[in-house]
């Protein structure tokens, strides 16, 4: 079984408005609610590719009600805490560009969290649990460490798609995938990238330090796959951009799960880029049949 988890799940709150003006009455050209977090659009992606998973993490109050009941008429499992506080709302402002507003999400109870925990205690030593976005900040910043742990007890892999301090402390561990783009490999290391040689040089860095797969997006540049063996490139399909969120999960998604099922890591990254393309070409996350569209156009050649 594939699980993921999402600690500060939202719904997302689309909005378009032609002529946005500041300070002024607006009105909607269109809106549109969807169940988000990093952790969810995974899920939703896996559902599409027909690979078995559950999704794991926190809900609370009518928004969280409201994710629960849409993942549940797409018949996608889930075993969420049900919290004390309102799972947030993320709103995302289409006016030609997009701005995003965040909420900060409900505050998590000592209780709350340990009944997460508890949930991985019955992983099996053939599960994968992939651990997205951000944590809200009343569980500290260890508690990543803390689902890592429960990971490593029952033997289950574990993929983690997040930055900074959670993500370098995660190596030690041996994570199964994880996924910065080229400007979050940068800010790891502290460095100015600019050329592919050296996004694989510190690409590498993140192998040596436990990594078992390295997944690197660059946007238009296409992606690239570090293994202890090769490093591959992959193009990206052909296609209008319509939609900056849920691309990045949906590469793992499409990684993670044909890996799950086929143990190839190459058919793997060919599946992650088309599913992250799909999304990206997408008003909402990747269906299965766009995703099936843009796999034969993906390209994978060999660096070395």
């Amino acid at each position: 079984m594939i699980y993921t988890v999402t600690l500060n799940p939202s719904i997302d709150y689309i909005v378009e408005v032609e002529d946005l003006k500041l300070g002024d009455l607006n009105r909607m050209k269109r809106d549109l609610k969807l169940p988000g977090g990093k952790g969810i659009n995974v899920s939703r992606v896996l559902d599409q590719l027909g690979v078995e998973n559950t999704a794991l993490g926190f809900l609370g109050g009518f928004t969280g009600r409201y994710i629960a009941d849409k993942l549940r008429e797409d018949s996608i499992q889930s075993d969420f805490v049900f919290v004390a506080d309102d799972t947030r709302i993320n709103i995302k402002l289409k006016h030609g560009d997009e701005t995003e507003i965040n909420g900060l999400g409900p505050v998590i109870r000592d209780e709350e969290a340990q009944q997460l925990l508890d949930k991985l205690s019955h992983l099996q030593e053939n599960d994968i649990v992939i651990l997205s976005g951000s944590a809200p900040p009343s569980l500290g910043g260890d508690f990543y460490q803390k689902l890592i742990e429960a990971c490593g007890q029952s033997g289950a892999e574990f993929v983690i798609d997040t930055t900074g301090k959670a993500l370098m402390n995660a190596l030690v561990h041996k994570p199964l995938v994880v996924k910065p783009n080229h400007h979050e490999l940068a800010e790891l290391y502290g460095v100015t990238i600019n050329s592919i040689e050296e996004i694989v040089t510190y690409g590498r860095k993140l192998l040596e330090e436990g990594a078992k797969h390295v997944l690197i997006s660059m946007a238009g540049e296409g992606a690239l796959l570090i293994t202890q063996n090769n490093v591959y490139r992959a193009t990206v399909p052909s296609g209008t951009v319509k939609n900056s969120v849920g691309a990045g999960d949906s590469m793992i998604a499409g990684f993670v799960g044909t890996l799950f099922l086929t143990g190839d890591p190459i058919e793997a990254f060919r599946a992650g880029v088309a599913s992250g393309s799909a999304t990206a070409f997408s008003d909402d996350l990747a269906t299965k049949e766009e995703i099936e569209r843009l796999r034969p156009q993906v390209e994978i050649v060999p660096l070395s």
